[in-house]
């Protein structure tokens, strides 16, 4: 697998979405919105446009009439996020380590 950098993981709030995602099977809505800290209607807007990419997938479940979302990242889009951010760690390498200018040692 050739690292590439991903043009929708370039926002680094879907990238703290997906990091979060990553790591989880379901994830609930709340628990993500704390955790990225944005409001309800912001996380949906990306959640969408993550949905619409294949990189997510949402579920509706109600808890008598409460309804409950949940989040989770798909295959491609656990595929996706490694490969950004394989692709990130490589960029960071490349750069040459920097020496500290006279006035600031």
């Amino acid at each position: 697998m050739t690292a590439q950098l991903d043009r929708l993981l370039s926002d680094p709030t879907r990238l703290a979405i997906m990091s979060v995602l990553f790591e989880l099977d379901w994830c609930d809505f709340a628990f993500l919105r704390t955790e990225v800290s944005l409001s309800d209607s912001a996380l949906s807007k990306q959640l969408t446009t993550l949905r619409n990419d294949g990189q997510i997938e949402q579920r509706r479940t109600y808890l008598g009439r409460v309804p409950r979302t949940t989040v989770r990242a798909t295959d491609e889009g656990r595929r996706r996020f490694l490969s950004h951010a394989e692709a990130l760690r490589q960029i960071i390498e490349r750069a040459p380590a920097r020496h500290p200018h006279p006035e600031e040692a």
